[in-house]
């Protein structure tokens, strides 16, 4: 017998126990606003709780999510995506007070972490609850567990614009941290929050499920990745997907995509179709290619057959 077909037992009192955490969200967003760190331990994955957290009650902030679980995190990517999403977000507060537009900023690809971090840090006496949220699946997984991973995200976590709400999920997890970076850079409140979920999701990527795989364990595996993610994602997804069935000899144009997005109301600008991007490339559920005409392409890595079962069963 499979893991996977192993029913699950005290269902009313595990759903008693998620309503109790929930019922502790409104605590939550009231400690990172005033700059605390969320930690999240206990058995059991915990990575659906934090994201319905991020997505109920943290509408009115930018929200990074880091899968610490995959083999590798690239962390400069990490801040940049996080100055990127900052960016956006005093963009639209001055844009409402204002009604002016900002200045051009250099782009933050070109710009050296330090710098980036020293965006992050930026002092709004005017604006104390302006602030982005970057959530960690995992923050001691394999990809993180580095000296230097993990000195650099005590770094981010204390910079004035970031909160940072993170999962662990191995018993030694506290020694990867000194004092300072526990009591001063990630000032965590600590919570106990076993759900009893199965790890499902953290647990299909040693070794990444995409490559080298039979279509049948590849399209059940990517199945549980996107029926992990939220609606809009796995709208964008759909979307490539039945563009590469009707084009099976070339992938998807980037634009292309996001002009689609854009009319169907899944985002709202380049950033979070990024954000979408980055994931689905995390979990090799996408391929980039170039075209003849150099533009960069997106390709889901799966054969029609197994294309079309995938979108079926996602619905």
């Amino acid at each position: 017998m499979t893991v996977s077909a192993i029913k699950p037992k005290h269902e009313k009192e595990i759903e008693y126990l998620i309503k109790s955490y929930k019922d502790l969200y409104s605590k939550w967003l009231f400690e990172l606003r005033c700059g605390f760190g969320l930690l999240m331990y206990g058995f059991g994955s915990k990575k659906i709780l934090l994201e319905d957290f991020a997505s109920t009650a943290l509408t009115d902030y930018g929200v990074v999510v880091i899968n610490g679980y995959l083999p590798s995190v690239n962390i400069k990517q990490v801040v940049i995506t996080l100055a990127e999403v900052l960016s956006d977000q005093l963009k639209d507060k001055r844009k409402n007070s204002t009604g002016s537009k900002s200045r051009t900023q250099q782009p933050f690809r070109s710009q050296s972490i330090e710098d980036l971090l020293s965006f992050l840090n930026l002092q709004l006496p005017d604006d104390n609850d302006c602030f982005i949220c970057v959530v960690i699946h995992d923050i001691d997984g394999p990809s993180l567990r580095d000296s230097e991973s993990q000195q650099y995200l005590a770094r981010i976590a204390s910079c004035s614009l970031v909160r940072m709400v993170a999962s662990v999920d191995h018993v030694n997890a506290p020694l990867l941290w000194d004092k300072k970076m526990v009591h001063t850079q990630f000032n965590w409140c600590w919570y106990h929050v076993p759900t009893f979920a199965p790890y499902k999701v953290e647990g299909s990527f040693f070794p990444l499920v995409l490559a080298n795989c039979r279509n049948a364990q590849t399209t059940k595996t990517a199945l549980v990745v996107l029926q992990s993610l939220t609606p809009n994602a796995q709208s964008v997804f759909k979307i490539l997907a039945e563009y590469q069935l009707a084009n099976e000899k070339e992938g998807m144009p980037i634009n292309a995509l996001y002009t689609k997005c854009r009319e169907r109301f899944i985002v709202s600008n380049q950033v979070t179709l990024n954000s979408h991007l980055t994931e689905f490339k995390d979990h090799e559920l996408v391929k980039v290619g170039r075209h003849a005409d150099g533009q960069d392409c997106l390709h889901i890595p799966l054969p029609s057959e197994a294309l079309g079962q995938l979108l079926q069963e996602l619905g």
